[in-house]
């Protein structure tokens, strides 16, 4: 896989799962819970989503070679890129009317 398909498969993986936790009320996509999530939850499964990401993008870049270095803006520039890519879930479950 070459460097244009692995930054697109991190971008389109990263779209995905940051809107997972807000479109699906199973954990992670595959296990069914009692009660419904709440929003606690749902922050703490983004958070989970986001290292995930990262380590598969981790993954992809040594493959591709060396791994830059990176300090905290990096994680402070991904982080809130991943938290934006999560806005379209978030509206569509909590701002957004839903017939029951």
């Amino acid at each position: 896989m070459g460097q244009s398909a692995s930054v697109w498969l991190v971008i389109v993986l990263a779209c995905l799962a940051a809107n997972l936790p807000f479109l699906s009320q199973r954990l992670f996509a595959l296990l069914p819970l009692r009660t419904g999530k709440n929003l606690a939850l749902r922050l703490a499964e983004l958070l989970v989503m986001y290292f995930v990401v990262g380590g598969v993008a981790l993954l992809l870049e040594k493959r591709l070679g060396q791994i830059a270095p990176q300090g905290w803006e990096f994680y402070a520039v991904t982080g809130t890129l991943f938290i934006t890519l999560a806005f379209p879930g978030f509206v569509w479950r909590y701002l957004l009317k839903h017939r029951n």
